[in-house]
């Protein structure tokens, strides 16, 4: 293991992103803003930025020897200790930009690993982890890295870290097959327990990282998932009943948040545990209403919800952080969504009637007169049903109750009909 960068000072960086003729410098602007709070939720401060305009990526160096060059020069005048690129680079990228810059070298996806190796904490996550990071450094291990072994440390060598530069490929893929069986097993597992839970109704929140999932699913479990205002502060999927009042027993399911540029390696990765997300009876979009670039985060979260195979029908958009000035206006939200604030409460009321509407869709309202003998069905009815009034009577009892559309035939013998 890599010693933890927060034992020592903040390491210094320089961010570097490339503006291609396809795209616009301020967006390019507001993606370094999102790499530098990457870049410090892993513990480093961001001491300049680079951008190069190009009309496509240089194959050696991604931004061309001559811009390296000046990176060199400004990483020595600001004393920085490594060089973050917005992109992915290949292995050979990497290489030659260190050897010209004489800094260490990594890009998005290291850096978002590095994130992910401090966060994780079950044994699902550290799963995951560890084999998304051995995917990304599989192709990256050469002699020209070992270097990095006398750096103690530091972003981008955390975890299965520099030790990893000496293992044997074959020793490394032979890992790499065994987390995959590991992984199978723990879907195993899940599809097991999601199978225990058929006569609950779902609700999974997604959303973008930092969007407020975390401190919603608090508001509406009455959870203690750990919350903070930075990016991936959880990357387990989180389970526990509703604390308000519906039509069926409710479970609330908190995941982990999509990025843009998130590495193919870590979606496959993590694809076990955006599968709850996938198979829930409701999903709850959450979005940032108060960031600028709230639009491109909904499209980025409805591009994963549309991979994973989640129909726009069972989904419901929410507007969170009403408490903060908003980047949208009321009149630009669609009419099914809802503004709510997950640190004040506001708006919960709303989309807590949602959630129970959409549970009343799913099945009907009828009058039940189960007998004495039956204390088993009845066991069943309050178990999947809603029941609104219950009357005993001398051979068992009177009931109206809500009933799940897939249950309904479980009772039918026992329905009244209603004269008239």
């Amino acid at each position: 293991m890599g010693q933890s960068i927060s034992a020592a000072r903040p390491q210094k960086a320089i961010l570097v992103a490339l503006v291609l003729r396809s795209a616009s410098r301020s967006s390019t602007i507001e993606h370094l803003d999102e790499l530098e709070r990457l870049a410090a939720t892993a513990g480093a401060e961001c001491v300049g930025r680079v951008m190069q305009d190009r009309p496509s990526p240089d194959p050696a160096t991604w931004i061309g020897k001559g811009k390296a060059e000046e990176i060199k020069a400004l990483a020595v005048e600001r004393e920085a200790d490594l060089v973050i690129f917005d992109d992915d680079l290949t292995a050979a990228q990497a290489r030659n930009l260190e050897k010209i810059i004489e800094k260490q070298v990594i890009d998005r996806s290291g850096l978002i690993l590095d994130i992910f190796v401090r966060h994780a904490r079950s044994r699902e996550a550290r799963t995951q982890v560890e084999l998304a990071q051995l995917n990304y450094m599989l192709p990256r291990l050469t002699r020209a890295w070992t270097h990095l072994e006398r750096q103690a440390g530091g972003i981008g060598t955390r975890g299965v870290g520099e030790t990893q530069l000496e293992i044997d490929r074959r020793l490394i893929r032979n890992r790499i097959a065994k987390l995959k069986l590991e992984l199978q097993h723990i879907e195993k597992t899940r599809v097991t327990q999601r199978r225990g839970r058929r006569d609950a109704s779902t609700v999974a929140l997604v959303g973008y990282t930092n969007a407020g999932k975390s401190t919603l699913f608090n508001r509406l479990a009455g959870g203690t998932a750990y919350a903070a205002n930075q990016l991936f502060a959880t990357l387990d999927a989180k389970l526990q009943k509703a604390s308000f009042d519906a039509p069926r027993e409710t479970v609330m399911i908190d995941t982990v948040g999509f990025i843009r540029k998130l590495p193919h390696h870590l979606v496959a990765s993590f694809r076990s545990t955006m599968e709850e997300a996938a198979s829930a009876d409701l999903v709850l979009h959450v979005i940032d209403a108060s960031h600028a670039a709230f639009e491109e985060q909904r499209t980025i979260g409805n591009e994963v919800l549309g991979d994973l195979g989640v129909e726009p029908a069972r989904v419901i958009e929410v507007y969170n952080k009403s408490d903060l000035p908003l980047g949208v206006e009321d009149g630009d939200l669609p009419l099914s969504a809802i503004r709510v604030s997950a640190l004040t409460g506001e708006g919960l009321e709303r989309l807590i009637e949602a959630i129970c509407e959409r549970q009343f869709a799913g099945g009907r309202l009828v009058r039940l007169d189960i007998p004495s003998s039956e204390g088993k069905l009845l066991a069943r009815l309050h178990e999947v049903a809603r029941i609104h009034r219950q009357t005993p009577h001398d051979g068992g009892v009177d009931l109206i109750a809500w009933i799940p559309e897939e249950q309904a035939h479980v009772f039918k013998a026992f329905e009244v009909v209603e004269a008239g």
